[in-house]
C-alpha cells in the first residue's frame, strides 16, 4: 500500500478493483494524489494504465473499492450525474483526439460550448487566449486539425485540455509519436500549464524522459498492483527489479514478454 502524509488528497484510490470478464484488470489500487501535484503512472501495454483513468474520470466503473475526488466518493456515481466533479477535470487524449470537421478554435473551445454553454464570441477569445498559452498564433485557430503537424496537434490538444481552467487534468501518453525535440517541448509546456495554474495532473506514459521531467512522483503498475511509488529523481535508483526493468529497457529481468509460437 503507497501513501504519502496527505491531509486532504485531491484524488484518493483505495483498493480500486475492475475485471473484464476473467481478466482482473486493476488488483487493489491504492493512492493518493496531493493537490498540485503531478503524478505518472508507467507500465507495460495491457497493465491497467487507461483502464484506472477511466475508472476516476467515470467512462468505467470499478468493480469494488473507493474513489474519490475532493473528498466526494464517485465511485459507483454513473457519469450522467457527475457533472460537478467532472467539471474538474481536462483530459489530452492520446493521438490528440481532434474533430477534423472543426476548425482549431472550435476543437479546443469545444467543451466551453457543449458544456459550459458559453457564448461562440466568448469562447473563440477564449480558445485564442489559450492557443497562444501552447505557443500557437491566432491564425492557426481558422486551420482544420488536418493542415497540422502532429506536434502542432498535440499543442492543440493541450490547450482544449486546459480551456476550461480544470484543477485536474489526466494527460494519455502526451508525447506518443513525437519526434524526441517536440516531445520535450510538449513536457516543457505540460510543465508550465500545470505548474502555472497550481493544476493537479495524472500521466500515463511509456516515455520514461517524459514521465521523469513531468512527474513529481512516478508509480509503476504490474498486473493490475502499484508496485513502487516514489519521487521521480529516485526512478532510476528503485532498487525493484520490475522498475529497474522497465526504466532502462531490458529484455531480460522479472518481467517476461508474452510472445506466440
Amino acid at each position: 500500500m503507497f501513501r504519502m502524509n496527505i491531509l486532504s488528497p485531491k484524488i484518493h484510490l483505495k483498493d480500486v478493483r475492475k475485471a473484464f470478464g476473467d481478466k482482473q484488470v486493476l488488483n487493489g489500487i491504492d493512492l493518493d494524489i496531493a493537490p498540485a501535484e503531478s503524478v505518472v503512472i508507467i507500465g507495460g501495454s495491457g497493465t491497467g494504465k487507461s483502464v484506472l483513468i477511466k475508472c476516476i474520470l467515470g467512462i468505467l466503473t470499478a468493480d469494488s473499492g473507493t474513489i474519490e475526488v475532493d473528498g466526494t466518493n464517485v465511485t459507483h456515481t454513473p457519469a450522467a450525474q457527475r457533472e460537478a466533479v467532472n467539471k474538474k477535470f481536462g483530459m489530452l487524449f492520446q493521438g490528440a483526439a481532434l474533430f477534423d470537421s472543426l476548425p482549431v478554435w472550435e476543437n479546443v473551445a469545444f467543451g466551453l460550448m457543449q458544456g459550459e454553454h458559453m457564448n461562440r464570441t466568448e469562447a473563440k477569445h477564449r480558445a485564442l487566449e489559450t492557443l497562444a498559452r501552447v505557443g500557437l498564433a491566432p491564425t492557426v485557430g481558422e486551420l482544420s486539425p488536418s493542415e497540422l503537424s502532429g506536434g502542432m496537434q498535440k499543442r492543440v490538444a493541450l490547450a482544449r485540455a486546459i480551456a476550461g481552467n480544470p484543477e485536474i487534468v489526466f494527460f494519455d501518453e502526451p508525447t506518443t509519436g513525437l519526434d524526441p525535440i517536440m516531445a520535450d517541448v510538449i513536457n516543457d509546456l505540460i510543465i508550465a500549464c500545470v505548474k502555472d495554474k497550481g493544476i493537479t495532473a495524472l500521466s500515463i506514459t511509456h516515455d520514461m524522459h517524459s514521465a521523469r521531467k513531468i512527474g513529481d512522483r512516478i508509480a509503476m503498475i504490474y498486473e493490475g498492483r502499484l508496485i513502487w511509488v516514489g519521487n521521480a529523481k529516485d526512478v532510476d535508483n528503485a532498487g525493484n527489479p520490475y522498475v529497474d526493468q522497465f526504466v532502462h529497457g531490458r529484455a531480460e529481468g522479472p518481467i517476461k514478454m508474452q510472445l506466440r509460437r
